[in-house]
């Protein structure tokens, strides 16, 4: 994987500008908070995060794929703001669940989704690579 980084652009935090990558390619469809068994057990965001990411690497290990695959997330947020509240508790939910890498990332605020309880969806991208950029997930 490379990282596309402009040189005169500042470095984001937390996400990648965009990312170059060959392999075969893994969507995997928005993740919601609830469990194996459909059942939101969190109410708070950032535990609704940490699940909907275990929910993402559970999809990911069907393909093969681990969390060092991933090179796109988009998450669909019900409160911008409650996101930023809680972003030191979310960070930690990425960092343990998925790593400490860039991804291009996008986040966007939303009415409500399709899951009453659900405050975050989050849908990825990823790919397994074959090239010579591919990134070691020792």
């Amino acid at each position: 994987m490379r990282v596309l980084q402009p040189p005169a652009w500042p470095r984001p935090r937390g996400y990648a500008n965009g990312v170059a990558v060959r392999g075969e390619m893994v969507f995997v469809a928005g993740m919601v908070g609830w469990d194996a068994d459909g059942v939101f057990r969190a109410t708070e965001l950032a535990d609704q995060v940490r699940q909907a990411l275990r929910n993402v690497v559970a999809v990911l290990a069907e393909a093969g794929a681990e969390p060092a695959h991933i090179v796109r997330m988009t998450w669909y947020l019900t409160d911008v703001e409650e996101y930023s509240r809680a972003q030191r508790a979310i960070g930690a939910a990425y960092r343990e669940i998925i790593g400490d890498f860039d991804v291009a990332m996008t986040a966007l605020e939303v009415n409500r989704l399709v899951e009453p309880e659900a405050q975050v969806e989050i849908e990825v991208t990823a790919v397994i690579s074959d090239g010579p950029h591919a990134r070691s997930i020792a």
